[in-house]
């Protein structure tokens, strides 16, 4: 998609030109060029500017020269992209921003706060498709699958643009590959890189993969047959291994009124004698509690292979026709262990952050457990998946006669994900040890204290309790074909006309195989008993992080190995059957601890949607006494959705455990439903040349942000577990309407000086159509409620005022033995029967909290976006910067905790980058700043925030040229080693701390 703009040439030459500056530039970069390099007699006729100035000219150049406002990457050389990563490259654009993985690589970007879900991608002009996040639906493109030796430049189009296909109501990014004949000369190289990274070292031994891993990449572009013909042909394969170690409250934060002392999770009311046990009770507003406190260490895996052919051939020079394939596989493996301690809100001492803000927060929370006999849970856990990505496209590009042009674009694309393992996506095996005293948690530091008191690690107490086995597919496919004539009018005018149609089709499948033993497999004392457990220090694996090396900290890290922990459940089984089941075979016990493949018995959601599209767009050039340019355009969008959906019923409830009911499957069952939609979307772009050096732009437009796949599915989704207060489940609405977003921009930009500017600039998006939930309360025919009906009423009087679930469940299995129904399992070294009290006809049916999207008003974001490039004359040092403030009225508030719609991602930025070049040297430091954002909307706990907080990190490339061919280079990512922490309404209420590492790599390039 080309940048370039129409514009008048005059015989007055009063009009400011940007492609005579540019070559007026390159002559005046050839003259200081050519005074150092060529000998006192020598004559030098050209000399082409390279490396990191020749990438800061182009991309000045793509800014100055655009219609809208437009920012963008330009590699420095064919095979040299700036940065490692294309999703990190962006991070230097003002107004991008990235999300990061656990392991701390970009993958998504937001920009002027507009989410990843909501900025549309496109590879050469293409809409490309995505299977980011499994079987989440999201729209949100993965950059961490595409290779950025083959990228030429990345364009962010931050203004509506006609031509542009709808979608992207934050920005349009244009990822542009090497095309032959767009150069004028040969090009073939080749690269090897060796990765280091330090989290990988970090993470607990057994789950770390090989220190060092390798990169490898080559290109070749040439033209043939007086340039008539051209090839291009480029290969990457990468391999990292990387790591985190996390500290999280992965079930959240419930969230109550001061007066609230009653519901689950709820902090008891005041004593009528004697001391209150809570410190700062909450009197007024709102206070959240947590049920509990994990830390858990990953060891990464990941391979990459891309690469793509470009045949190009141009009979004559009006006429060009292109041919390309693009391929980006990638594998993801993981392995995970954890410890856990669940407080399961039996509260004792506690103290709350003082009373004055919306929310108060424990900065202590006491769980009792007098008796070390609760359970402290040790998980294990596999992750596999493989990604396929691949594009095949066909482009004409006809120069009917001096005034008219014709394009023509076709292309077929598509994007897979799924399980790349017998255990599924991802799998995990949990045992506990049935030993856990009275546990104090400390919030007080940016890292969670968890003092597990007098818990004694005891072999003998281990007992499984739990597993599940999760298949995930996201399979998507987009056929488009898109078509432009440009007709030029006059000298000053020209027509710009197009029609396009594109199909997506996308399908979302999974099949959680959980299994119905989290109150217990086997006995205490049984093979579990035999897993092995290692340990290692707690505090070391964030050493990072504040409240590390804090005394109050349990000092131990105890973990177990996925294989073997599987390995002897396979054996509990094969002697103990479950749930009173009789013993299995060696074939029915590894089936239970395998995925099924089935995706026909799980979530299958299908849903196609087609657009067609036309546009028209006027430009216009004004030789005036201050030159300026207008260009005015109109587009049409027209949607239909067809969505297909299975999911599984549920028919039956049991209560499995103290705070669990398991929830039976039933049959799956399709339904279908369609919805439609319409829009009209306008801009106009204004920019005048205030003077030689100084210009003014402006910018309305209207945009799109189209739903994503997770919503836009019917049937009614419940999942496989609820509790005493009931479940919750979701159903999706084709019907829903695609944010719409009217959008105004200016911008004033200084060219002071060569290869040096500043510019500021300001953006307001009216956003309506957003998407929001309303949550209604449902019931199920034949899904009763075994928790209130009549075996657990007889239990709850039964045990008067000790009318706790252990005791009530004690109660029925002691009492009710062989009633219909109650099934009794095994008795641990606690006293805690195991077995199921399934629900009866007569129970009351259970509630469910079934949320469905819908369409509610909107709101706006707004924002100033500062930017600035100063190269220091002939020196070869230079310096760029950008500053972005982004606000928006979409906010979580937090002192509602009902459902809310706020918009994520929402917070400012900056960029620094230092550099220095000359003929031999290229050095390059950049530091990128993210200030607190929001998220997510929803935790663990349901209706809070997930907000992370500020975060920086200080990237270094080094290049050394060996003569002219070869180049070394070194690239320092996260040198100040930097840790993201994320947190609900309060910075005391920890969602997650993620320490990684840094990552060193090293490497040559060879070009022939």
């Amino acid at each position: 998609m080309s940048s370039e703009k129409f514009q008048r040439l005059n015989a007055s030459q009063r009009r400011f030109k940007p492609v005579a500056v540019a070559c007026h530039l390159t002559v005046a970069l050839c003259a200081v060029t050519s005074a150092q390099a060529q000998e006192a007699n020598q004559a030098l006729d050209t000399v082409v500017v390279t490396g990191i100035r020749k990438s800061l000219d182009t991309t000045l150049n793509l800014k100055r020269t655009a219609t809208g406002l437009v920012d963008g990457i330009v590699s420095e050389d064919i095979g040299k992209f700036p940065d490692t990563n294309l999703a990190e490259s962006m991070q230097r654009i003002a107004g991008v921003a990235i999300d990061r993985t656990n392991n701390g690589e970009g993958q998504r970007v937001t920009v002027r706060g507009v989410g990843p879900d909501f900025n549309m991608v496109l590879l050469n002009g293409r809409q490309m498709p995505t299977s980011f996040g499994g079987a989440s639906g999201s729209r949100a493109f993965d950059f961490a699958t595409l290779s950025s030796d083959a990228v030429s430049a990345l364009e962010v189009y931050k203004t509506a643009r006609a031509s542009t296909p709808a979608g992207g109501i934050g920005a349009t990014i244009n990822v542009k590959t090497a095309r032959p004949l767009d150069s004028k000369e040969r090009v073939a190289s080749i690269g090897v890189k060796a990765n280091y990274d330090v989290s990988n070292s970090r993470v607990v031994e057994g789950l770390r993969h090989s220190k060092v891993t390798p990169e490898i990449s080559g290109i070749y572009s040439d033209t043939f047959a007086d340039r008539t013909i051209g090839i291009a042909l480029s290969a990457s394969y990468s391999k990292r291994n990387s790591g985190s170690n996390r500290a999280l409250t992965a079930n959240g934060w419930r969230t109550f009124a001061a007066n609230n002392n009653s519901d689950w999770g709820a902090i008891p009311p005041k004593p009528a004698t004697g001391a209150d046990p809570i410190t700062n009770r909450p009197t007024s507003g709102l206070y959240s509690t947590s049920v509990e406190m994990r830390y858990d260490t990953t060891g990464y895996s990941r391979e990459r292979i891309n690469g793509q052919a470009v045949l190009q051939f141009a009979p004559t020079k009006d006429l060009k026709f292109t041919l390309d394939h693009t391929v980006a596989n990638s594998t993801f493996r993981a392995k995970e262990a954890e410890i856990s301690a669940w407080m399961n809100y039996s509260f004792g001492p506690m103290t709350f952050t003082q009373n004055g803000g919306p929310v108060q927060s424990p900065l202590i929370q006491t769980a009792l457990f007098p008796n070390n006999d609760h359970d402290l849970a040790f998980n294990s856990g596999v992750y596999a998946q493989k990604s396929a990505n691949s594009s095949t496209g066909f482009n004409t590009e006809w120069k009917v006669n001096n005034d008219l042009k014709v394009d023509l674009d076709v292309h077929h694309s598509t994007s897979k994900t799924d399980p790349d393992s017998p255990y599924g996506s991802w799998a995990q095996i949990d045992l506990a040890m049935f030993t856990m005293g009275t546990t104090t948690a400390y919030y007080d530091k940016k890292l969670p204290i968890l003092n597990l008191g007098t818990t004694k690690f005891q072999k003998e107490r281990m007992q499984f309790t739990g597993s599940q086995f999760d298949n995930q597919l996201a399979d998507q496919s987009v056929d488009q074909w898109q078509t432009k004539a440009t007709y030029k009018l006059s000298a000053e005018d020209k027509l710009i006309a197009g029609l396009g149609f594109t199909k997506m089709k996308d399908r979302r499948g999974g099949y959680n195989h959980t299994n119905a033993d989290w109150g217990g497999l086997g006995v205490q004392g049984d093979a579990a008993s035999t897993v092995k457990v290692n340990s290692t220090s707690l505090g070391g694996m964030f050493s990072q992080v504040d409240g590390h090396n804090d005394s109050r900290l349990h000092p131990t890290f105890w973990y177990v190995d996925f294989n073997e922990a599987r390995e002897q459940a396979i054996k509990v089984l094969m002697t103990s059957g479950v749930g009173g089941s009789a013993p299995y075979t060696r074939a029915q016990a590894e089936a239970y601890f395998a995925a099924s493949p089935d995706y026909t018995r799980g979530q299958d959601f299908r849903t196609t949607e087609k657009s067609t599209s036309a546009y028209g767009q006027w430009d216009h050039a004004f030789d005036t006494e201050l030159p300026s340019n207008i260009s005015v355009g109109l587009r049409y969008e027209s949607t239909k959705i067809d969505s297909a959906s299975q999911v599984v019923p549920r028919v039956a409830a049991a209560w499995i455990a103290q705070n669990e009911v398991n929830l039976t499957a039933g049959e799956p069952a399709f339904g279908s439903a369609q919805g439609s939609y319409k829009f009209w979307l306008p801009n106009i772009d204004y920019d005048v040349d205030l003077a030689s050096n100084l210009k003014l732009r402006a910018s309305y437009g209207h945009n799109i942000g189209r739903p994503n796949f997770g919503v836009l599915v019917g049937g009614v989704t419940v999942g496989d577990n609820a509790n005493a207060g009931g479940g919750n489940g979701n159903t999706g609405n084709p019907n829903l309407k695609p944010l719409l977003s009217k959008n105004l921009d200016a911008s004033l930009e200084y060219y002071y000086a060569k290869s040096s500017y500043v510019a500021a600039g300001l953006f307001y998006k009216k956003v309506t159509n957003f998407i929001g939930n309303t949550v209604v309360v449902r019931t199920f025919p034949g899904i009763n409620n075994p928790r209130a009906g009549a075996y657990a009423k007889q239990g709850e009087a039964a045990c008067g005022a000790n009318a706790q679930p252990l005791c009530i469940r004690n109660w029925i299995f002691t009492n009710l033995k062989g009633q219909p129904g109650v099934i009794v399992g095994t008795t641990n070294a606690s006293g805690e029967i195991s077995g199921r009290i399934e629900a009866q006809p007569g129970d009351p049916l259970l509630n469910f909290n079934i949320s469905t999207p819908t369409n509610i008003k909107g709101d706006n974001i707004r924002g100033l976006e500062l930017n600035a490039q100063h190269l220091f004359g002939n020196s070869g040092f230079g310096v760029s910067g950008n500053l972005t403030i982004v606000k928006t009225g979409l906010k979580f508030k937090l002192d509602e905790t009902g459902e809310q719609a706020p918009l994520v991602g929402v917070g400012n930025s900056a960029n620094l980058v230092g550099f220095y070049e000359d003929s031999a040297w290229s050095v390059r430091a950049a530091y990128n700043w993210r200030g607190k954002f929001l998220a997510r909307s929803t935790d663990g706990a349901g209706n809070n925030p997930v907000f992370t907080a500020a975060y920086g990190q200080l990237d270094v490339g080094i290049g050394y040229k060996i003569g002219k061919n070869l180049t070394l280079q070194a690239d320092l990512i996260n040198l100040n080693d930097g840790y993201i922490r994320q947190f609900a309404r309060t910075e005391e209420q920890v969602e997650g701390v993620y320490q990684t590492g840094r990552r060193f790599m090293v490497g040559a390039r060879y070009r022939f």
